[in-house]
Formats: structure tokens, C-alpha cells, sequence
């Protein structure tokens, strides 16, 4: 039976604040890679963890239930509540002027921010129903970068597959070219220097007890289910 997964609510009185849009992901990233000021630390206030728009089985069998299940609400989750926590530190650090606590905390900001903005966009990035390949002005876009979907994958999957130890490949597109382009990050980096429309995680728990040490298998496998009409929706935001 299908199953309705939800995230616990926030404590009364605490602000709930969602990553929603392309926006919102590109806020924290910023945020995440500077020394935070008194009204970003406001504004930011408590993160929560994004419920999902499918069931953790709906992705089968190009990922396992028991991975998203793991991935989405003990993965995700815990870079959520270290943000938070981090956020906390850096406010009580600021009010004291504690300038030396403040810039020790922005390697845990930048590192549970980033795991935070990049599941939530994975989670969007992927859909039961995906794999269609991409149409209209992303579609064309791709084929005069690389010449077709087939070159675009192929790339992109070598790219990745040669992250070293744990990161991410992306998609992005350049705002000063006008381009689309391939970009790797290590470990929980976010993608700052490009506007981020499909990113695909490969640290191993996204795909090791499906895949064991065959990154490049769950790389060919994840197209199967990627949201291209998501990918295509951050792409005309970002233009």
C-alpha cells in the first residue's frame, strides 16, 4: 500500500521555512559561502526537511525504496538539523562578537547548507514517470551544446563517475554565456558560479545498496527516472 510521507512539524513559535524554488536554493547558497549577516541569520530561522511528491517505492528498481527511505528522511534530514543547529551557533556567536566562532562555523554552514540545497533539488530532479529525455528550448539548448541527449549523458556520466571519493555532477546554466554547461563538486559544495538545473548525487549512499561499487551502472540507470519537465521549468526560471 502506497504510504503519505510527511516530516515532523516545527515546535510552536519556531519559523517553518521550506526551499521551494530556484530562488530560494540559490539564497542559501550564497548564504552558505559567506559570513552570514544578522538579518540573513533572521531570515533564515529553522530549515525543514521537503516532504516528497512521490511514495519512497516509485522509483523502483532504479532506486530502492530502502535507499530513499534512508537517503531522504536520515541523510537528509540530519544535514537539516546540523544546518539548523550551525545557524544557531553562528546568531549566539554574532550577538557575543565573536568573530573567531563566526568564521569557524562557516565550514559546517557550507557543508550541511549545501547538503541541504542540493537533496532538495535532487528530489525534484527525479520522478516516477521520468526519462522521457528533455523538449522544447532545453531540449535545443542541449543539442547545440553537445550536439544530442546521447553526447550530453555521456559526458556528463564520465564527468561525474570521476568525482573523487564523494560529491555531485550538475547541469547549469551560465547566466554571462547564455550557455548550458557540465559542472563537478566535491562532497556537499553547492553550485554557486552556475544557476543549478539537475544535479545528481554520488556519494554512496545515494546508490550503494542498490549498486554496490558501480557508480557508472547507477549512472546510466538514474536517467531513467530523471524529471525533465522539472529540469526544463528551473531552466526557463533561470534565463
Amino acid at each position: 500500500a502506497s504510504k503519505h510521507y510527511t516530516t515532523p512539524q516545527p515546535k510552536k513559535g519556531v519559523k517553518d521555512i521550506r526551499i521551494e524554488t530556484t530562488q530560494d536554493i540559490s539564497m542559501l547558497a550564497r548564504a552558505s559561502r559567506r559570513v552570514l549577516s544578522k538579518s540573513a541569520v533572521r531570515a533564515m530561522s529553522t530549515y525543514k526537511l521537503p516532504d516528497l511528491k512521490y511514495d519512497y517505492s516509485a522509483l523502483e528498481p532504479v532506486v530502492s525504496a530502502q535507499i530513499m527511505e534512508l537517503h531522504h528522511s536520515k541523510h537528509h534530514q540530519t544535514y537539516v538539523n546540523n544546518l539548523n543547529a550551525a545557524l544557531e551557533s553562528y546568531a549566539a556567536a554574532e550577538a557575543k562578537n565573536d568573530v573567531a566562532k563566526m568564521i569557524a562555523l562557516q565550514s559546517a554552514i557550507n557543508f550541511n547548507g549545501g547538503g541541504h540545497v542540493n537533496h532538495t533539488l535532487f528530489w525534484e530532479n527525479l520522478a516516477p514517470e521520468g526519462g522521457d529525455g528533455p523538449s522544447g528550448d532545453l531540449a535545443a539548448a542541449i543539442d547545440a551544446k553537445w550536439g544530442s541527449l546521447d553526447a550530453f549523458i555521456k559526458e556528463f556520466n564520465a564527468k561525474t563517475a570521476a568525482v573523487q571519493g564523494s560529491g555531485w555532477g550538475w547541469l547549469g546554466y551560465n547566466a554571462a554565456t547564455g550557455c548550458l554547461e557540465i559542472a563537478t563538486k566535491a562532497n556537499q559544495d553547492p553550485l554557486t558560479e552556475l544557476a543549478p538545473l539537475l544535479g545528481v548525487d554520488v556519494w554512496e549512499h545515494a546508490y550503494y545498496l542498490d549498486y554496490l561499487n558501480a557508480r557508472p551502472k547507477y549512472l546510466e540507470n538514474i536517467w531513467k527516472v530523471i524529471n525533465w519537465s522539472d529540469v526544463a521549468a528551473k531552466y526557463e526560471a533561470a534565463k
